[in-house]
């Protein structure tokens, strides 16, 4: 079921069209091929390009489909739209100070291009929930595995 509300900025918008090209438009007609080259050599029990391929295609088709429904669900934003840059909505670029000064600068992103390893956290991430509405100053607490973590917020800018 494909979700009602998927934001997405343009960029991870394209990202997820491009992915969804390559697999139906490029790898779909290759794989296809091998198989019905494969097909054509008889006995299909015992013919690994056959058996292969049409797993490759089921994995292929299982993407396209999940691609599909990511894309007609997308809700896209562009970050410098935002009415009121003062606070934190999607698509800010935020630095926060925890209690010992320790800087870390995300950005608020679709869930789909997110990547916490490069400072881009998904929308429905919980710290991207703490941070929703916030402005210059506030200090908002996360709940982390090892407990509450607090975080001020230093700056915000957007696109």
């Amino acid at each position: 079921m494909p979700e009602q509300n998927n934001p997405i900025t343009p960029a991870g918008y394209e990202a997820l069209k491009a992915a969804y090209r390559q697999l139906f438009e490029v790898e779909r007609p290759k794989v296809v091929e091998i198989v019905s080259w494969a097909a054509g050599n008889g006995d299909r029990s015992e013919n690994g390009d056959y058996i292969y391929g049409k797993r490759r295609l089921r994995e292929i088709d299982r993407d396209v489909r999940h691609l599909s429904r990511k894309i007609k669900s997308a809700q896209i934003i562009d970050p410098a739209s935002q009415p009121d840059q003062t606070r934190v909505f999607f698509g800010a670029t935020v630095e926060l100070a925890d209690e010992e000064d320790a800087r870390r600068i995300v950005t608020l992103v679709g869930d789909d291009e997110a990547e916490p390893d490069k400072g881009r956290i998904g929308w429905k991430s919980p710290l991207a929930r703490a941070l929703r509405g916030a402005q210059i100053g506030d200090l908002r607490t996360v709940q982390l595995p090892a407990g509450p973590h607090e975080w001020e917020i230093i700056s915000i800018s957007y696109g």
